[in-house]
């Protein structure tokens, strides 16, 4: 990995240049402190040292209303100045937020939609599914340069970071849960992508390949994945949970309908209910985890746990166990 492409300073994304001259401008500021500070406390140290007879001894001296003003009025603009920006960039960088711009001089064109992107930080590696295009990825992303992309991040087991220096800044990842990030690429290239939250043994090499493509090398990297892939089901998700280190990229040219549903809900497997099923059922007024007939003990690599099994549905009306979940599961 080249270290110029790890240079939060040099982004090629629009939130990553607006983000760097935040930090621009918040230094800037800070140092309207620091260095006259600084420079002030080697002067007087020179000025008033032991040696120097000529300097101005006034033992009584004890205060100064201009130099009061001066000491805490400017630190207090700055801290104003900071403040303010700090309120205007929390919302107007907000990772949630849809993008009104594609970079300063261009607005994003009405009726534009964006790129969604599924996100999933496993050990160690990352899986990229676009349902728009049916197709999955680990351990490459693309993106058209100039279109708007929302990630939607989970979490296969612990929490993660995902962070692409040259786009915008770190999101987290977690399981159970879901996260957003809208970004865009202004320039074409190849980036690098990683985990910045240190997960496990593998974590120094879940890194990831960013292509920033035109739109038309995006579409013929859509067609060559849609091609040359293989079909990302429950099962095959579940061999590529597990644990594993430096993964080479894959390509799935097809992903089961409801796959990132069932990996945000934590029921992959089938043999689970589902976390949205369990918050219907709480919201309704619950059954309670020991009212439930289906409680499972599980093993998994971090060891057993209990689980609530599958209730019933129109296909399963006695909420059984599927077979070929269970046979995916070991």
């Amino acid at each position: 990995m080249s270290l110029s492409s790890l240079i939060v300073m040099k982004p090629h994304g629009d939130i990553a240049v607006q983000q760097a001259q935040l930090i621009v401008t918040s230094t800037f500021l800070m140092l309207l402190i620091i260095v006259p500070v600084i420079a002030l406390t080697l002067f007087f140290a020179y000025k008033y040292r032991q040696s120097n007879t000529k300097a101005t001894y006034t033992p009584d001296w004890d205060h100064s209303t201009k130099l009061e003003l001066v000491i805490w009025g400017v630190p207090l603009l700055i801290i104003i100045a900071l403040g303010a920006i700090t309120w205007i960039s929390t919302h107007k960088l907000d990772p949630f937020r849809p993008l009104d711009r594609i970079d300063a001089q261009r607005p994003v064109p009405a009726g534009t939609q964006p790129l969604v992107v599924n996100v999933v930080a496993m050990d160690w590696k990352w899986l990229f599914l676009y349902p728009e295009q049916g197709i999955a990825t680990v351990n490459e992303l693309a993106l058209p340069v100039d279109r708007p992309v929302e990630f939607r991040m989970t979490a296969s087991t612990v929490m993660n970071t995902f962070y692409v220096p040259a786009m915008a800044g770190m999101v987290y990842a977690m399981p159970g849960m879901q996260t957003k990030l809208n970004a865009v690429m202004n320039k074409t290239g190849t980036y690098e992508g990683l985990s910045a939250n240190y997960s496990g043994a593998g974590f120094s090499d879940m890194r990831f390949k960013v292509l920033s493509l035109t739109d038309g090398d995006f579409e013929a990297w859509v067609a060559n994945n849609q091609k040359g892939g293989e079909v990302l089901g429950r099962a095959s998700y579940l061999q590529l949970e597990k644990p594993s280190h430096k993964d080479p990229v894959r390509r799935y040219a097809k992903v089961e309908d409801g796959l990132y549903e069932a990996v945000l809900n934590r029921c992959v497997d089938g043999q689970k209910m589902c976390a949205h099923q369990m918050m219907a059922i709480d919201a309704a007024g619950g059954l309670g985890k020991g009212n439930v007939d289906g409680v499972l003990r599980q093993s998994t690599g971090r060891g057993d746990r209990s689980v609530v099994a599958a209730l019933c549905t129109p296909d399963n009306p006695l909420g059984l166990p599927r077979p070929d979940a269970a046979a995916a599961a070991q």
